[in-house]
């Protein structure tokens, strides 16, 4: 399906719009009375490289996100978010029991408004997933991460890094071309989620340095499922309580949402914000090869020198760029 004029302004307006809504909730939650105590993090993952732990959650995220796909045929999109993250949220709720009366009222509306966010961005790009191929999806939805990086940064060579990551995507939606370009819904729906990511970095950090554990994230899930409950009940009905399903998606929801998500928010605890942000470059090429692995999804060559741009972008950005430390970015 071609790309229309309509769908690209759209789809600009929406990227756009990723820096000037994510530049708003930063400023938002710096004024905000949210309890700055820090949290304790998971003792048994202390040993291990925050890097590793995101490179962990990279993987596991994407082999998920492939698996996940093959269970649209009986669910749909918003069925397979819905059982995923209610399983997930169910495992979070057992392992880390969390009292909503042991944290400040602002701390649970932080965990709520996370929540939001992560259910709203597993349904879109679940959306995004079955109209677009994983490879190009995660690829152009890593314009959220990188919002995130140029948001923080202050240096002009980074936006050259984002230019080139621009061209990786344009090579990637094709646009220009009648027959090849990607779907045009698909790409909305793309972009929504970047958004999302990019908010879901800045508001994981923050919950992660106030909740002991995964207590936030455990809180955020429940939150995060009833975000598709409805479209998701809709799609897929009885079959949510099949059990082979079932057993697909405490899978999906386990590679999907418990591991990764666990692991990022360990790892954003002892990381600044824009160092997790370039660090997920790998995401686009991990999930080409899910693609193909899972779903038997080749990339054309175009496609192989459109994850290398985006890839390079990051990497360029992450060698470019001063570290900051995580109380800097709090205070950024």
């Amino acid at each position: 399906m071609r790309l229309s004029p309509v769908v690209s302004e759209k789809c600009t307006k929406l990227g756009g719009g990723t820096l000037r809504s994510l530049s708003s909730e930063r400023d938002e939650l710096a004024s905000s009375p949210v309890d700055t105590a820090r949290g304790e993090g998971i003792a048994a993952l202390d040993p291990v490289p925050p890097m590793l732990l995101v490179l962990t959650g990279v993987t596991s995220i994407q082999f998920g996100a492939a698996i996940a796909r093959t269970m649209f045929d009986d669910l749909g999109p918003a069925g397979t978010s819905l059982l995923r993250l209610a399983i997930a949220a169910a495992v979070l709720l057992l392992v880390w029991r969390p009292r909503l009366g042991a944290h400040a009222a602002a701390n649970v509306r932080l965990a709520a408004l996370l929540g939001l966010v992560l259910g709203a961005m597993n349904l879109f790009f679940y959306e995004a997933l079955d109209r677009v191929p994983l490879g190009a999806a995660v690829t152009i939805e890593f314009i959220g991460p990188l919002g995130v990086a140029m948001l923080l940064s202050r240096r002009r060579i980074d936006f050259a890094w984002v230019l080139l990551a621009v061209v990786g995507i344009l090579l990637l939606a094709r646009p220009w071309s009648g027959t090849e370009a990607l779907d045009g819904t698909g790409l909305i729906f793309v972009f929504a989620a970047a958004l999302c990511w990019a908010l879901y970095i800045v508001l994981a950090q923050r919950a992660g340095r106030v909740f002991n554990g995964g207590e936030g994230l455990s809180i955020a899930m429940v939150v995060a499922m009833l975000v598709p409950l409805g479209p998701g009940v809709a799609q897929a009905g009885t079959d949510l309580l099949a059990p082979g399903l079932l057993l697909a998606g405490l899978g999906v929801a386990l590679l999907s949402s418990v591991i990764p998500y666990s692991l990022e928010t360990e790892a954003l605890r002892r990381m600044p914000t824009r160092v997790f942000g370039v660090l997920m470059s790998l995401e686009p090429a991990v999930a080409a090869v899910a693609g193909y692995l899972v779903l038997g999804q080749g990339l054309r060559p175009t496609d192989v020198v459109a994850i290398a741009l985006v890839v390079a972008a990051s990497v360029g950005v992450t060698r470019t760029s001063p570290a900051m430390t995580p109380e800097a970015v709090l205070e950024t």
